[in-house]
Parts: C-alpha cells; structure tokens; sequence
C-alpha cells in the first residue's frame, strides 16, 4: 500500500510534540481525527508507531525510523509542489544557494552562455538551512560546506579551501603570519555545532554563544568571547576593525562540494551542476586573498 502523505504529516507532527493534544491543535485538527489517522497509519504499515500510556507518548523503534525517513518523504513532496506550479507559470529559472564566501558569478556566467533561456537566482543559505533548502525546493542546487546531512541528497566534492583563525585585535598571537592549532589549544571557540563538527583534532571549550554565519561570527569574537575558524575566503569578502585574520597551515581544510537532491531529475540543474564544476577552479581562487594580490599588482603594472 502506498503510504499516505497527509497521515505521514500528522505522524511527524506527534512525533514531534509527543502529545496527541497539542499535536492537533497545531494540525487544526479534531484530536479524536488525529487519533484515526496515527491507528490507520499503523494499520497501513503493519506495526505500532506510538505506545500511549499514562506517562504520555513513546516513539517505537519502528516509529524512529518512520520520523528519520519522513522528512525528506514530505520535503521531496513538497519541493514537487514547488516545481510543478513554477512549471504552469512557465517559469524557465533555477534558484542556487551557497554559504558566505563562495563566489557563485564564474558558474553563472559560464551557463548563461549555455542555457540563456534560464534565469538563475542566488540565495545565500547557513550551515543549519543547507539539506532543509534542498530538500523543500527553496534551492534547487547548493555550493554547500561539510558537514551536511546528506540523507535524501547527492553531495560532490568541489575544492578545498584552507582556514584561518578568527581572531580579537588584541589577542596574544593577533599579527602572527601563522599560528598552529596547538597554539591556541584551550582557548573558548565561537562555532555553529556540537563539539563533533569542529575542525580541530582537540575540542575547544564551548564559548555559550551560538553563531549561525560568518556575520555573527566576527561580532562574538570582536567582543571577546572566543576565537573561530572559517575558511580562508572569510579574508576576501569580511572585514571587521575588531578582528584579525591568521592562519593556521595544520587545520583541516574546509570542504566546499555541490548538492542537488537526490530524486530531483532536471536538465537545467545538471546543466548547471556540469557548469559549476567546470568553474571549481576560478570559484576556489575568488576566496583567495594572494590571487587578488597578484592581481592588484599586475593591474598596476600594466596601468
């Protein structure tokens, strides 16, 4: 039996509360009708979902399964929505998204000049919106940076970009040509996840304050409350008076890869995904600070 979406929906939503009540008056729904579709949904399935008692509502295995393969279900669903209405518009247009320090323009000029019937829009996207932009249709394809979940997508390497510690100007290793991360062992780190996502080898103490992209970043530091690091692209594109860039040659890199989802079949997108990677190289060299110096003195000597 194919699985019902609006069942699935009501299901991820008293997965997520844990509490039929609460549950339907989010759905606008009647709590005894929410009740029938969980029981059908069961039913179709062949297998408890939920177990009910009077200490409240309990995922069962096969329910933590059901809530981890829902998302991308009802995302992909609702991306089709999405297209099929730009479809009816007659819209010939893709959106791209990408994460702060990526130049997007090389791959969008070289694909106008092959597909100049296509419109292509950029949004910047953050580390905690890269899968669900895809997923839901918001972008079509995204220049994103590791990790991702990458459930529900296809992920491919595009270049690797070094990093650089985020320092305050007053810091004890500010104006350094480099730093090692041994160097800056134990100090408090301005990051957007968990301890298992920083770059370093070591954990750093967590500073308490979470930032979501590069802008929040440089403010947390410039006030003192930790370090950071970002990719060396951060050094071409922000600027702070407060902060300083340095680098640090024995950090992993930061991995830049192209994504697309993984049941989207489009023509216009693989045209672009083809023209993207055609583009790596000029892309990857946008972020670097020593390519633009070069330049600014060829500039000068042939002015």
């Amino acid at each position: 039996m194919d699985l019902d979406l609006r069942k699935l929906r009501y299901f991820v939503a008293v997965a997520d509360k844990l509490h039929f009540g609460r549950a339907a008056d989010e759905l606008h729904i009647a709590q005894p009708v929410l009740s029938r579709q969980i029981r059908a949904l069961e039913k179709d399935l062949g297998t408890p979902l939920l177990t009910r008692d009077s200490h409240g509502v309990l995922l069962t295995d096969a329910g933590r399964q059901l809530l981890t393969d829902a998302g991308p279900l009802l995302a992909s669903a609702h991306a089709a929505r999405r297209r099929v209405t730009a479809a009816a518009r007659g819209s010939q247009r893709i959106m791209v998204g990408f994460r702060a320090g990526i130049a997007v323009a090389p791959a969008v000029q070289l694909f106008a000049n092959q597909r100049p019937d296509v419109l292509v829009d950029v949004q910047r996207i953050e580390w905690d919106d890269q899968a669900p932009m895809l997923l839901d249709g918001r972008i079509d394809i995204g220049y994103v940076r590791l990790p991702i979940d990458e459930a529900g997508l296809r992920v491919a390497p595009l270049y690797t970009e070094p990093r650089v510690a985020v320092l305050p100007v007053g810091h004890r290793l500010a104006g350094k040509e480099e730093v090692t991360e041994a160097d800056l062992a134990g100090e408090p780190l301005v990051w957007h996840a968990g301890p298992s996502t920083q770059p370093t080898r070591h954990p750093h103490p967590n500073s308490g304050y979470l930032a979501r992209g590069v802008d929040e970043t440089l403010e947390h530091v410039a006030a003192g409350r930790g370090i950071s690091f970002l990719a060396r692209s951060a050094t071409v594109f922000y600027s702070h008076p407060d902060i300083t860039y340095v680098p640090v040659p024995d950090l992993a890199p930061d991995q830049v890869c192209l994504a697309v989802p993984a049941s989207r079949i489009s023509p216009v997108v693989d045209d672009f995904f083809t023209a993207a990677q055609a583009a790596a190289e000029i892309t990857a060299e946008c972020g670097n600070y020593e390519m633009w110096q070069r330049g600014g003195a060829a500039a000068a000597k042939h002015g």
